[in-house]
């Protein structure tokens, strides 16, 4: 009887990693130190998200698994297919009601078992990473605002420094709103510059990252470009004040200062 036969079917993953090349039907795999007859592949499925390599798969007979391998005599769980998506809150609610006939369940007893689909552990994850993406956002705005800080006072004690600098152009004839675009200019450079740090640092982490979880990793040049504008936003954000606070100084009191 089939149920009981030691026979399996194998996805093309588990093919690869233990027959390579050679031909996987007839051979011999074992589980639990019991062999088990290759008698099929499986047709490729690729991967998924929530199960990861779904090739990665032995199959073999109910009564087989529920003696030799689990040493159980129920069944752990069922999959079951719907015809369309719209159907499969029907399956869902169709499924419950059979289970609680065939377990006598009656009235408002609690079920002694769970009936789970697919749309709802993809939403349940679609919320987890959207929970995650605030809060990644939330901790990206706090370190673009300790940044701009940052710049702000390098900026400021940048200005104190090269007060009679200052004044002296001032002096010669350069106008306020060359003061001001120089200082700018300078505070959007070094800017750019931790920008560009930060995205080689990024980029290094997640090729490493990438090398060592086996992960494929693409690296956006859109996103590059958007780190590198933010960080130029920033640069004049937090630089204007300095900026305007040079601008603003008096060329007398900037050549007397020491």
């Amino acid at each position: 009887m089939l149920l009981n036969r030691k026979v399996a079917l194998i996805g093309k993953t588990v093919g690869k990693e233990l027959f390579g090349d050679d031909y996987p039907i007839g051979q011999t795999i074992r589980g639990k130190h019991i062999p088990f007859e290759v008698v099929g592949v499986l047709k490729e499925r690729g991967t998924s998200s929530w199960a990861g390599d779904l090739d990665d798969i032995v199959i073999v007979p109910l009564q087989t698994a529920q003696r030799k391998l689990l040493g159980i005599r129920y069944v752990r769980g069922i999959e079951v297919s719907a015809e369309s998506q719209q159907a499969t809150s029907d399956v869902q609610d169709g499924i419950a009601a059979l289970l609680r006939v065939r377990h006598k369940i009656t009235g408002t007893k609690l079920d002694d078992f769970r009936v789970r689909n697919r749309t709802d552990i993809l939403e349940a994850a679609n919320e987890a990473a959207s929970t995650l993406g605030y809060l990644l956002a939330g901790i990206a705005g706090v370190a673009l605002i300790v940044g701009g800080i940052g710049i702000m006072n390098i900026m400021l004690v940048s200005v104190t420094e090269r007060t009679r600098e200052i004044g002296v152009r001032l002096a010669i004839g350069a106008r306020r709103r060359d003061i001001r675009r120089q200082f700018l200019t300078e505070a959007m450079v070094l800017s750019l510059l931790g920008g560009a740090v930060g995205i080689l640092a990024g980029a290094a982490a997640s090729l490493g990252l990438s090398y060592m979880g086996g992960w494929q990793i693409v690296i956006s040049p859109g996103a590059i470009l958007l780190a590198f504008a933010f960080a130029a936003a920033i640069g004049v954000f937090f630089g204007f004040q300095p900026a305007n606070r040079a601008a603003g100084l008096n060329p007398i009191e900037a050549l007397r200062y020491e």
